[in-house]
C-alpha cells in the first residue's frame, strides 16, 4: 500500500482540502458502480487519491447557485 501525503494531492488540486474533496467525489462516483465491474485489489478512497496525485483525474469546479430565499 502506497501512502500518499497532502503535499502531493495539493501539487495536483492546488490546496490539500479541494483535493481531498476531489477524491472523495471521485470514490463515491467509483462506488456506484457494480461491483463485477471494478477490480477491487484497493480501496476506493486509495484508489481516487492515487489517481489524483498521479495526475490522471481530471475535475472541474463547479460554483454552487444561491438558494433563493
Amino acid at each position: 500500500m502506497r501512502i500518499i501525503t497532502p503535499t502531493e494531492v495539493a501539487k495536483q488540486a492546488g490546496n490539500k482540502y479541494l483535493g481531498v474533496l476531489v477524491a472523495a467525489k471521485f470514490a463515491r462516483y467509483l462506488n456506484d458502480f457494480p461491483k463485477d465491474h471494478l477490480q477491487m485489489e484497493e480501496k476506493l478512497t486509495t484508489r481516487s487519491l492515487e489517481e489524483l496525485a498521479e495526475g490522471d483525474l481530471n475535475y472541474k469546479l463547479v460554483r454552487r447557485r444561491r438558494s433563493e430565499a
